[in-house]
């Protein structure tokens, strides 16, 4: 589990350039067979669009790449949607750019822009959420610690999931994997001992418009 940036709900991005027409379509895709059935059924509803290009990458660690032209000049489609999806560092992800032709030749620096820019307007458009390899943590404390362990958390950035208040506080936190020793520590000694700390699950979590997603 590592670190990275997905989609969280796809977009569509649309830019013309001397009446050519660039739509593009972001989706989340988990594997090649995904992306493909993406691929085709956007095909399938631009059937009258005179090119539908595409990339995608799949996979956290080491990504499977593949873009096609779709009878645009060679590396003048395909590619440039590509390497906006590598700059982006979004992983698991699928961008066809489908063309209605303008009746204006672009060259090819004036396609490579064209694709660019309409992918890069699709990911605008889109919900990208950082996905953290992280574990839920219970915190169990009395409320004479509360105080302290609310601010260490809050000064450590860590997503609290709930909170449970009766005779004593359970707080639901999210701990990122890289921090989590750390965090443990600083709350141990923050409080002398006294709080609980009990591990959960593994998840990868993260925030989308101020909401606790996890995955």
């Amino acid at each position: 589990m590592i670190r990275h940036k997905a989609v969280f709900q796809g977009g569509r991005g649309e830019i013309v350039e001397k009446k050519s027409r660039f739509i593009a379509h972001v989706q989340a895709v988990e594997t090649v067979d995904e992306a493909q059935e993406f691929i085709e059924a956007v095909k399938k509803q631009y059937w009258d669009a005179r090119h539908n290009c595409s990339a995608f990458s799949v996979g956290e660690t080491n990504p499977l790449t593949r873009c096609s032209d779709d009878g645009e000049p060679g590396g003048t489609a395909g590619k440039p949607i590509l390497e906006v999806i590598q700059g982006s560092g979004i992983r698991n992800i699928v961008i066809m750019v489908t063309r209605y032709f303008g009746g204006t030749l672009l060259g090819t620096g004036g396609l490579v822009r064209a694709y660019t820019d309409a992918a890069k307007a699709g990911i605008e458009n889109s919900v990208i959420i950082e996905k953290i390899p992280g574990t839920r943590i219970k915190i169990l404390t009395e409320y004479t610690d509360l105080g302290k362990i609310q601010y260490l958390l809050a000064q450590n950035q860590v997503t609290v999931e709930n909170t449970e208040y009766t005779d004593k506080v359970v707080i639901h936190a999210l701990f990122p994997d890289e921090e989590k020793e750390f965090l443990r520590k600083a709350l141990t000694e923050g409080t002398g001992g006294r709080v609980v700390l009990e591990e959960g699950e593994n998840v990868y979590y993260g925030l989308a418009e101020g909401e606790v997603i996890i995955f």
